[in-house]
């Protein structure tokens, strides 16, 4: 689990409107909620009356990265401040018709930031891994410019020449939310590519950006030109280029190494470089502390880079190493008094300790930290992920459970549930009266949600379908799975007739397949 993104500053406020997405009374940005088409066009045609861009935020109160944004981005002064210049639009995952909004404006992962003009047009997604610093800037650029960055990207792949502002824009564009808008996923890795070489002479700062992006996308096993490999080790050696790539290194750590090297000598030595640059960002006190773990995380995922993937006791670890996680775990538990920062900082913690394979640990900053979370069902859920991975079938079903039966908001729920549902047919698919019940309850759930067959909660409901579909073989689990095919015909055939998307997803679920 990456925290992406990672920013920093001083935990102040974040207000939102008659908004789900849990505002504090203080000042701070005024954030307009929007739960339907209809919260939609009002904003943006105030948008369009005051002549304003709008700058749409899609989250969910439980979603580390989205916290992180709250305790860092959101509520600093000069985002603050910034915020007076455009219409700032809030979408929580669960509030009403969000799924369905999702759809509209093609964004799955949270958090996905998107600016618009102010005639509605998408500008740009903002790189939500960057520091908060390099994300002001970017979101100054493109409200200066109001030039939609697909017709930058356009000219940049047609050989027109840009100026170092519109580098910058293709640069630090949210690639990772972009959800094809720009490029079919299987192109990014090549155009990034293409970018980076066009780039040279116009901002070098972008152009390694662009070029690390492009190794860093290349698909799992693909090696990149090794002649790029003294431009990755000059990157190490230069503290402030390191710094200033310090989101794209720590997230990709790992795939630059391998797509620039083979197991060997060259292998060893570039690891040696790369872990003494991200122990200075490790220590480097101008980055958030969520920046300073991930790049820690980013060293133990170096350290076990040839070990078996799935490997939950590595082996070989460096005890200094060790000392480090355990040592900034727990002052990160001890230390941090904002909810938000500790949703989006704890939860990484538990997952780097876990990946040190320090599991006793993890499982014991989790607990503690449950009665102090706003969302403690995400904590239960690493709970049960970590009891998993440690072949504690039993325990794993416990917390998988509770975090369900704790979770709030009907997409969150859904797809809490539907973990729920997995873990007890991989566990425990011997218990058909528990998975039937427990997939009985996602579709009850599903026949209160509006948007329930939309964006998050429909791929929810697919993987519900698809975990009965290969379950449900034998005569019992067979009779089982046509119980509740019966059950959610009833939904569909309640949902509106004028909804077709709806009524196609929802008939779809369980439809057998033609042989």
């Amino acid at each position: 689990m990456k925290l992406l993104p990672l920013l920093s500053s001083l935990a102040l406020v974040l207000t939102l409107s008659t908004s789900p997405l849990h505002a504090s009374t203080g000042p701070g940005v005024a954030w307009q909620a929007a739960a339907a088409d209809a919260d939609i066009e009002r904003h943006f045609a105030q948008a369009k009356a005051e002549k304003k861009p709008v700058l749409l935020y899609w989250g969910a109160k439980w979603c580390p990265p989205c916290n992180q944004l709250k305790a860092t981005l959101f509520n600093r002064a000069d985002f603050i401040e910034q915020s007076k210049a455009f219409v700032a639009v809030g979408i929580d995952g669960d509030a009403p018709g969000a799924q369905k909004l999702g759809t509209r404006f093609k964004v799955r992962g949270y958090p996905t930031l998107i600016l618009f003009s102010p005639a509605g047009n998408e500008i740009t997604r903002l790189p939500g891994e960057a520091d908060a610093a390099q994300v002001m800037k970017v979101l100054q650029l493109g409200l200066s410019s109001g030039r939609p960055v697909k017709a930058v990207l356009a000219d940049a792949k047609a050989g027109k020449k840009l100026n170092a502002n519109e580098w910058r824009l293709l640069g630090f564009y949210g690639w990772e939310t972009d959800e094809q808008q720009l490029l079919p996923v299987e192109q990014r890795a090549a155009t990034l590519a293409q970018l980076a070489k066009a780039s040279e002479g116009a901002d070098a700062e972008t152009a390694t950006r662009l070029w690390l992006k492009s190794v860093g996308a290349l698909a799992d096993g693909q090696a990149a030109d090794p002649a790029g490999l003294p431009r990755l080790r000059a990157v190490l050696a230069d503290a402030a280029q390191a710094h200033a790539q310090m989101d794209v290194l720590t997230n990709e750590a790992p795939d630059l190494v391998k797509a620039l090297t083979s197991p060997g000598d060259t292998r060893t030595a570039v690891v040696a470089e790369f872990d003494a640059a991200l122990k200075r960002l490790n220590a480097d006190a101008s980055l958030s502390r969520a920046d300073r773990i991930n790049a820690l995380q980013a060293r133990v995922d170096l350290a076990r880079l040839d070990a078996p993937k799935d490997e939950p006791y590595p082996k070989g670890l460096p005890a200094a190493l060790l000392a480090d996680a355990r040592d900034q775990a727990s002052r990160a538990n001890r230390e941090i008094t904002d909810g938000y920062e500790r949703q989006a900082v704890v939860t990484g913690a538990a997952h780097l300790l876990g990946r040190a394979g320090l599991w006793k640990e993890s499982d014991d900053l989790l607990k503690s930290a449950l009665a102090r979370s706003h969302s403690p069902y995400y904590l239960m859920s690493q709970l049960g992920g970590n009891a998993k991975k440690q072949g504690k079938k039993q325990e794993a079903l416990r917390w998988y459970e509770e975090a369900f039966n704790k979770s709030e908001g009907p997409a969150t729920r859904l797809q809490w549930g539907s973990n729920y549902l997995g873990a007890l047919v991989e566990m425990s698919p011997e218990d058909a009266p528990r998975i039937e019940k427990a997939a009985a309850q996602l579709f009850a759930e599903a026949e209160k949600d509006p948007g329930a067959f939309y964006e998050r909660s429909e791929r929810s409901l697919k993987k519900v379908a698809s975990l009965l579909t290969s379950w449900g073989q034998a005569p019992a689990q067979a009779a089982a799975v046509g119980r509740l095919k019966t059950q959610l015909d009833g939904v569909c055939s309640k949902l509106d007739a004028a909804d077709a998307k709806a009524k196609s997803a929802c008939e779809g679920l369980l439809k057998p397949k033609k042989a």
